[in-house]
């Protein structure tokens, strides 16, 4: 185990443990408060995240920044985000369950690090490999559950809201009841937000 998130990236932004790393721009390793109480975590990177190694800076981002914002949470402030596998799978793929199995470590480390009390997945992906194998996003999106340490949710990913924005109030329903949460559990996360 690594001492802190700095040596932990230092020691990522080198791995060259699975077939992803030989088609990757930069390791997008996470970003955020490192003594966040609140933690986003995603599948993986997509092309913008590639191309500048943060998580969730595309138009995925940009709505996910939207929504966080409405209920007073910030990457620069008061959250976590970061994605399953550090490199981005070719043309937006699934990553692969042995590119999974490779990079999961490192997020494991980065939750003992962080030590957070919610865990918030986005999307199917994230959530079936955090929570549970067959979980159902579109019927679980919004529930919470109790795994260790923590407490987890899994949500609509912000790229798939994009794709049907339908969903949108749906997942704004999830971040409500997120608040409420977090309010109950660790409400010094809004200390000093406006």
């Amino acid at each position: 185990m690594t001492d802190n998130l700095a040596q932990l990236r230092e020691r990522a932004s080198g791995c060259t443990s699975c077939r992803l790393a030989q088609t990757r721009t930069n390791v997008v390793f996470g970003v955020g408060n490192p003594n966040a109480r609140v933690m986003f975590i995603g599948e993986g990177p997509g092309k913008n995240e590639d191309e500048q190694g943060e998580p969730f800076v595309g138009r995925a981002g940009q709505l996910l920044d939207r929504m966080l914002g409405g209920i007073n949470l910030f990457r620069d402030k008061n959250i976590y985000i970061a994605n399953m596998v550090k490199c981005r799978p070719p043309e937006n793929r699934d990553p692969a369950p042995d590119e999974v199995s490779e990079c999961i470590g490192y997020l494991r480390e980065q939750i003992k690090l962080i030590h957070p009390k919610i865990l918030v997945c986005l999307g199917r992906i994230a959530a079936q490999y955090l929570i549970t194998p067959d979980f159902k996003v579109t019927k679980q999106h919004g529930e919470f559950f109790e795994r260790g340490d923590f407490l987890m949710m899994g949500t609509l990913h912000p790229a798939a809201i994009l794709r049907n924005p339908g969903q949108k109030a749906l997942a704004f329903e999830d971040f409500v009841g997120l608040r409420h949460r977090i309010l109950e559990l660790c409400p010094e996360v809004y200390e000093g937000i406006e």
